[in-house]
């Protein structure tokens, strides 16, 4: 009995010394892995769960508007706290600003028409930012530095956003996200003015597909009231938690909301109808849809072949019965022709006698 327990007691010792490196070797290759990766829990977490979802090339329908974010505004306060770098965050801005300075993102210039423009030829170089808008820097080698106290995070109180809404019909869902970013600089025309005189300057364009990866690692405080609440700005932008009113829209003639709204109630009637046309595709998508979701559903490049296919097989079917029209009446007039034809025939012949009985 001594033997079988010691037979046993081996056994379990043996398989327990074995067990312990497997399991040390799943861990290591598992490290491995996320090191080659460059994965950490928080993207891992990012890739089973998105929030940002990407635009289809082909979506069914979309709708570009361009929203202007007014960062005094308590809504959209978290990208503008704090406006001091404190430990390891700081405010949307001076992150742009760095990623800039680094050379991680591109960026690229704001045009007159205020339309971005992703191409090579247009991408902005860092130190021309810093010139036009008189930023203080040194250059140290091949590096430009700019002080802390020099980044003007302060006088960035809004910002211009691509806002694209779009129905995918391959996963038949509806998605709003933004497009690109824009960082808009106020700050008074000379030392002497006044507060109404402030211009707006907008500094440039950033993909957000280019600087997402760096908004998930930053966090925001979202409450005033709570300041545990946070979120990656990642999420403060992929949720929707910024408020914009809408300026401009993606349109063939390429013209701003004020550009054909002559006055201010007027711009404010645009803009509610804008989004309601945005609110009522989306709320009635699924359901029995209201005119300005029948009128984006003709619109669409669906719609439009179907209806070619439509004009084409009605104008096939109007021609073929016109050509059935005309072999009728073709057959017709030539019946008619050979009736009449046979009675000129028949008059044309011997004349005809008749018979009369009379009385002897």
């Amino acid at each position: 009995m001594k033997k079988v327990l010691f037979i046993l007691l081996s056994f379990c010792m043996v398989g327990t010394m074995v067990a312990q490196p497997q399991k040390s070797r799943v861990q290591n290759t598992k490290t491995t892995a996320a090191k080659k990766t460059g994965a950490t829990g928080n993207d891992r977490a990012s890739l089973m769960f998105p929030t940002a979802v990407d635009v289809p090339e082909d979506p069914s329908w979309r709708r570009d508007i361009y929203r202007s974010i007014d960062l005094t505004k308590d809504e959209n306060a978290a990208l503008y706290y704090p406006v001091e770098p404190q430990g390891g965050n700081m405010n949307l801005f001076t992150l742009l600003f760095k990623l800039l300075n680094t050379g991680k993102i591109p960026a690229y210039e704001y045009q007159l028409d205020g339309v971005e423009n992703f191409q090579q030829s247009n991408r902005m170089h860092f130190k021309d930012l810093l010139e036009r808008q008189d930023i203080f820097y040194e250059v140290d080698g091949n590096s430009i530095k700019v002080a802390q106290s020099d980044i003007p995070s302060s006088e960035v109180l809004s910002y211009y956003v691509k806002e694209s809404s779009y129905y995918d019909q391959n996963t038949a869902t509806y998605h709003s996200r933004i497009v690109a970013l824009c960082p808009v600089l106020h700050r008074a025309a000379d030392e002497f003015s006044y507060s109404d005189n402030v211009q707006k300057r907008p500094l440039f364009w950033v993909k957000y597909d280019d600087v997402k990866t760096y908004l998930s690692g930053q966090e925001v405080m979202t409450s005033n009231l709570n300041n545990a609440a946070r979120m990656s700005m990642d999420d403060f932008f992929s949720t929707n938690h910024y408020k914009g009113e809408i300026y401009m829209t993606t349109n063939m003639q390429n013209k701003s909301l004020q550009q054909y709204c002559a006055t201010d109630s007027l711009l404010k009637k645009e803009q509610n109808r804008i989004e309601k046309q945005i609110t009522d595709f989306e709320e009635h998508i699924w359901s029995t849809p209201v005119d300005s979701v029948e009128q984006a559903r003709r619109d669409s490049i669906a719609a439009a072949s179907v209806k070619g296919k439509k004009s084409k097989s009605v104008a096939d079917k109007a021609s073929s019965s016109a050509a059935r029209t005309s072999r009728r009446g073709s057959s017709a007039s030539s019946g008619k022709k050979g009736k009449s034809g046979g009675g000129a025939s028949s008059g044309g012949g011997a004349p005809r006698v008749s018979v009369r009985r009379q009385r002897h």
